[in-house]
């Protein structure tokens, strides 16, 4: 889905407050900027083929083995190359409503949609709904099916309990997904990671393209990893601003702010569409907001939004409030 996902900035030239990017908006990447700008030397040389002395650090990290962990170019690569290994399988199952490039990854490989037995897809935390599965469910989930990949982008910005790498590399029916993207916020250079069994990262690896990180995000991975900070500062704060930005919505008649475990929810607008919604914002206050209708199993009517600063929050529900008043 190359079209429809958030954060769709370079469609519009005002956008001063920007609600439709699940990823933090606070983070001071300035160290990181002047950390690249003295390694810049490295693109005069191929980088590693396999990210391999990142995937060393990661697995320090999270005491497993580096044979259990492959870093990839984003969680979305990551996904096709999943969908891509396992297509013998033949069937899928996702879990909705979700990230639709599970859809289109199976899609692209020839599956067909099985409810059990299957290749399955969960979301954990989900994107757009902001829930949290809890862990002895997500195990049930995959004692119904062939090979269950978990998908925890988002569980930086979470406080609720979620599989960890030391619980899956013993087995070989689950796949976590990482995304370092969403852990630094630093969507343009393209970093995540799988841990899973060191028999399932070797099917991966068979499938893997030669030089998939290039050297200045490696250099980036690894400098991040041992830094050793995540890009919120303080979550629990974070989170608690989330709950009151709902609770603000939910006073403006006609829309429903769905409740959450992460910094971004699901609304719904009774009196107009998302989309009418999202271009109001945009044109009149510069605000982007993600019209979330293209997600499998919601509606014309339904939006997402991701928590920013007290201000940005206080700014968005006026502008909502406006709106909801002209029409």
């Amino acid at each position: 889905m190359i079209e429809g996902h958030g954060d769709d900035l370079y469609r519009y030239d005002n956008i001063k407050m920007n609600f439709s990017s699940n990823i933090y908006a606070g983070t001071d990447l300035s160290a990181l900027e002047h950390f690249l700008a003295s390694r810049l030397d490295v693109i005069r040389s191929y980088p590693e083929p396999a990210a391999t002395s990142l995937e060393q650090m990661i697995a320090r990290d999270n005491c497993i083995s580096a044979d259990e962990v492959l870093v990839t170019s984003g969680a979305v690569d990551a996904i096709y190359l999943i969908a891509q290994t396992f297509r013998q399988l033949g069937f899928c199952h996702v879990v909705q409503p979700t990230f639709r490039e599970y859809e289109d990854a199976c899609r692209v490989f020839g599956y067909e949609e099985c409810e059990d037995r299957a290749l399955c897809w969960l979301c954990n935390p989900n994107n757009p709904t902001g829930y949290v599965m809890a862990t002895e469910d997500v195990l049930a989930l995959a004692e119904r099916h062939r090979l269950l990949i978990v998908d925890q982008s988002y569980e930086d910005y979470t406080m609720a309990p979620l599989l960890q790498p030391a619980d899956v590399v013993g087995r070989d029916d689950i796949i976590l997904l990482h995304s370092m993207t969403k852990r630094y916020a630093v969507p343009g250079l393209r970093l995540g990671y799988v841990t899973a069994s060191a028999s399932v990262i070797s099917s991966l690896r068979a499938q893997y393209r030669p030089w998939a990180i290039n050297a200045l995000s490696l250099e980036a991975g690894k400098w991040l990893v041992e830094q050793g900070k995540t890009a919120i500062p303080d979550l629990r704060a974070y989170l608690d601003e989330t709950t009151r930005l709902r609770s603000m919505i939910n006073e403006i008649d006609g829309i429903n702010a769905l409740e959450t475990q992460t910094n971004f929810f699901l609304c719904t607008i009774s009196t107009s569409t998302a989309s009418d919604l999202k271009e109001y914002l945009a044109r009149e206050d510069g605000i982007l907001i993600r019209d979330a209708s293209n997600f499998t199993g919601l509606t014309p009517r339904h939006f997402r939004i991701a928590t920013q600063s007290p201000s940005e929050n206080d700014a968005l529900v006026t502008a909502i409030h406006t709106f909801i008043t002209k029409n």
